[in-house]
């Protein structure tokens, strides 16, 4: 399975974080083209993310609308967003990133 899949823990509650909007682009000559979006499901996942097909090498970003989701649950947080610049080199590999999410930092990795 080739594309681009995310999951969003929240480490300051110890669970998944639902309903995140996610979006995904790929940068162009002229600026950046969304290539999909979707929300977080109540595992914190989005399962696909690329709606492109064939799904295309370069450089990706994926943006989670965060301050939304720390605002449901009454909860300050520090950055209205969460985006995240990679590069695909392998258009037929699987990209799996996480986000690893508090109300005052973020971490990501490339998972499996």
């Amino acid at each position: 399975m080739s594309g681009i899949s995310t999951h969003v823990l929240d480490t300051a509650r110890g669970q998944p974080a639902a309903g995140i909007p996610v979006t995904l682009e790929r940068q162009t000559e002229t600026g950046w083209t969304l290539v999909g979006a979707g929300h977080t499901d109540d595992d914190g996942r989005v399962r696909s993310l690329t709606s492109d097909r064939p799904f295309r090498a370069g450089v990706h970003r994926i943006t989670f609308e965060v301050a939304r989701y720390h605002a449901a649950l009454g909860v300050d947080s520090f950055f209205p967003r969460a985006a995240i610049e990679f590069v695909v080199r392998d258009a037929e590999a699987h990209f799996h990133v996480p986000l690893l999410l508090s109300p005052f930092a973020y971490s990501t990795y490339r998972g499996s």
